[in-house]
């Protein structure tokens, strides 16, 4: 009669690779606001595209596509699902400051740019849709 080999317990994590994780994780989060500050600016900087004297919509794409890698980078990185609004708090942030006046009346993105407004909507969508993503449960 044969016997198996005993199975030796599975191995604890080493409390220097969790630490190390966790600062992963960290800053991962914080990598994901920079780059949603980043990608933000960018996207403000063109909504004032033109050709030819008329408006061409760039920061629209540019912010739908942004978003989602900004979602799919957060979640990944810090490996929980609220992650998606470290980037999406910021970045709304930033629009809505952009969107209001300073106290000398300038804007960044006037109420009469259809770009600027679109883009706000089409970003806020985006965040929000990868969210409702990943809080539905996937299907086997």
């Amino acid at each position: 009669m044969s016997t198996a080999p005993e199975a030796s317990p599975p191995a604890r994590p080493r409390r220097r690779s969790l630490l190390l994780d966790r600062l992963l994780r960290w800053v991962g989060g914080v990598v994901a606001v920079l780059a949603a500050l980043v990608t933000g600016f960018v996207e403000l900087i063109f909504v004032a595209v033109r050709v030819a004297g008329h408006l061409i919509g760039l920061s629209i794409p540019l912010a739908v596509l942004a978003n989602l890698a900004l979602s799919w980078f957060a979640y990944r990185t810090v490996g929980r699902r609220w992650a998606v609004a470290l980037p999406a708090a910021t970045w709304f942030a930033l629009m809505v400051v952009a969107a209001g006046g300073t106290s000398e009346g300038d804007f960044l993105i006037a109420g009469n740019n259809w770009v600027g407004l679109v883009m706000i909507f089409a970003g806020a969508v985006t965040f929000a849709a990868a969210a409702y993503r990943l809080m539905i449960p996937a299907r086997p």
